[in-house]
């Protein structure tokens, strides 16, 4: 089943990428909430590097093997955006009602 591109919806909050609805939402979005969400994930960031830099050298590089997984695992990680795109998105949303 297709669709037609010319029968959506301007205003339906589901046209468009993960990447630009987060961006949609997070620009109108309260700052304070968006702050605090950004905060979380970099939290959440600066963990996993921590947990794949442990018991590594000291010349251990985690941008080269971020950047070689991703050349790797492309779709994978491409899947992976989209999914956290949605996730940060329904994040900030679910926020704005409280």
């Amino acid at each position: 089943m297709t669709k037609d591109w010319f029968l959506e919806d301007e205003d339906d909050i589901f046209v468009g990428s993960p990447k630009s609805k987060y961006f949609d939402i997070a620009s109108q979005a309260n700052e304070e909430i968006v702050q605090d969400e950004m905060d979380k994930l970099v939290e959440k960031l600066a963990v996993m590097e921590m947990m794949l830099s442990q018991d590594k050298d000291v010349d251990f590089d985690i941008n080269n093997v971020v950047k070689q997984y991703v050349f790797e695992n492309m779709d994978k990680v491409e899947e992976m955006k989209r999914g956290l795109y949605i996730e940060l998105t329904g994040d900030i949303v679910c926020r704005l009602d409280s």
